[in-house]
């Protein structure tokens, strides 16, 4: 995993998991909302946009990346995470400014608003 670099102002956190992890992921999910103060998505058990598996997304900031980045690579067990800058360009926010923990999910990135 190349690690992400604080370099925008703010990020996305997409967790995937499926129907086998879908109670750890519930779990984490919990955590974070006692851990941190960010807006956190839906529990999603179908798929959103370009995501092909089952998420929820955490919306963090600049200022929380040093400190939730690591917390949730240490707290994901199995789970992939996708991390990724939320700059008003969605295509590259999915690619160019994209980072994984744990294995990568494909995309679908024709439900992305292409250039």
């Amino acid at each position: 995993m190349t690690f992400p670099t604080n370099i925008h102002h703010l990020y996305h956190a997409h967790i995937y998991f499926n129907e086998k992890s879908s109670d750890f992921a519930a779990q984490l999910r919990t955590q974070v909302t006692q851990k941190f103060i960010f807006s956190i998505g839906r529990f999603n058990r179908n798929f959103v946009g370009p995501h092909t598996m089952w998420s929820f997304s955490v919306t963090f900031g600049k200022d929380d990346f040093e400190e939730f980045v690591p917390w949730l690579d240490s707290a994901r067990g199995n789970l992939s995470v996708l991390i990724h800058a939320v700059t008003g360009d969605d295509f590259k926010d999915h690619t160019d400014f994209a980072y994984w923990m744990g294995k990568e999910v494909e995309l679908d990135l024709t439900a992305l608003d292409l250039p």
